[in-house]
């Protein structure tokens, strides 16, 4: 399949731009080496003063592509204001018969084409598609942490995950569908997806996400990351954030010791303590649960170590 038949237009530097528009243009191979220019990717280059961001090598990876290429999975996630699994490649889907072999593009190929969006002014599958996409390239966790930024973006909603999954006819139906059961709304942050899927996972209830505790004119006093309110249990991810925002811990401190006074008791969970001792996390909460009187399970599920090994166990 050829790739992207370009207009002949007039060359705008400031945009991505192939070497033969740079000829037509009298701009020569010396001169798109010199410091003047980047290349972008293999036959496509860009002025060096313009910061080559994910819009921009998006548009340079469709400039060498076929006319039908779509920005998809990790790039298309990022695009939407998603946080995908990392990865440094510009991610498009071409029909079948194209076999491109450029550096930094990774290439989907498939028989039938996703329909596109626009986003950011480039062809892009939706926020739906995107996350069924991606059920290939993630583990459950990582498919919520997706899930739940791409609602936090304002890109599309738990039901719609939903819904888009029950219909789904794809590879990886069981995982997509799980993780969008999962999706949940008004979630703040990775880690705090990592935190709730962590004690949900291990067979603990699940708790309510971002509550507002309200003063009694029912306007929003403070906001807890997770909670059981009828207990007045909250469990809180502590970020590193906070150790570079003196003001932050400090209000957070403040906030703490308000609504204890009022009742309320906290676990406060540090990225370390997930990654590294998820046992113990566990372990915390569990007993934090039974002292408030929620009922906990006598033996935690150990599904939950397969997402989290911790430090020990890798």
């Amino acid at each position: 399949m050829p790739r992207r038949k370009l207009p002949h237009r007039t060359l705008d530097p400031r945009l991505p731009f192939t070497r033969a528009e740079a000829l037509r243009a009298g701009i020569d191979d010396a001169a798109l080496a010199s410091a003047a220019y980047h290349q972008v990717f293999w036959g496509v280059h860009l002025c060096s003063d313009v910061a080559p961001t994910l819009v921009m090598r998006a548009l340079a990876a469709l400039t060498i592509s076929p006319p039908t290429a779509v920005v998809t999975h990790h790039t298309a996630a990022r695009l939407w204001g998603g946080v995908p699994p990392d990865s440094s490649d510009v991610h498009l889907t071409v029909p079948r018969s194209h076999r491109p072999k450029v550096s930094g593009i990774r290439t989907h190929r498939v028989v039938r084409m996703p329909t596109p969006v626009t986003r950011r002014g480039l062809p892009v599958t939706s926020a739906e598609r995107t996350f069924l996409d991606l059920g290939r390239w993630c583990d459950l966790v990582d498919l919520v942490v997706l899930g739940d930024s791409l609602v936090r973006a304002g890109a599309t909603t738990p039901q719609r995950l939903v819904d888009a999954a029950a219909e789904w006819d794809g590879t990886h139906q069981s995982l997509v569908r799980r993780a969008a059961g999962y999706v949940r709304d008004r979630v703040d942050s990775p880690m705090e997806s990592r935190l709730r899927m962590l004690l949900v996972l291990a067979g603990l209830p699940e708790p309510v996400v971002n509550i507002d505790v309200v003063d009694e004119d029912g306007r929003a006093r403070y906001r807890i990351d997770l909670s059981f309110p009828d207990q007045r249990l909250g469990i809180e991810f502590d970020g590193r954030h906070h150790i570079e925002r003196q003001g932050q811990w400090e209000s957070d401190l403040l906030r703490r010791e308000d609504l204890e006074s009022e009742g309320w008791s906290f676990v406060v969970v540090l990225a370390s303590q997930v990654y590294g001792d998820p046992a113990g996390v566990l372990s915390r909460v569990a007993a934090a649960m039974r002292t408030r009187g929620i009922r906990v399970p006598g033996r935690l599920d150990p599904q939950w170590r397969r997402h989290f090994p911790g430090r020990d166990e890798r």
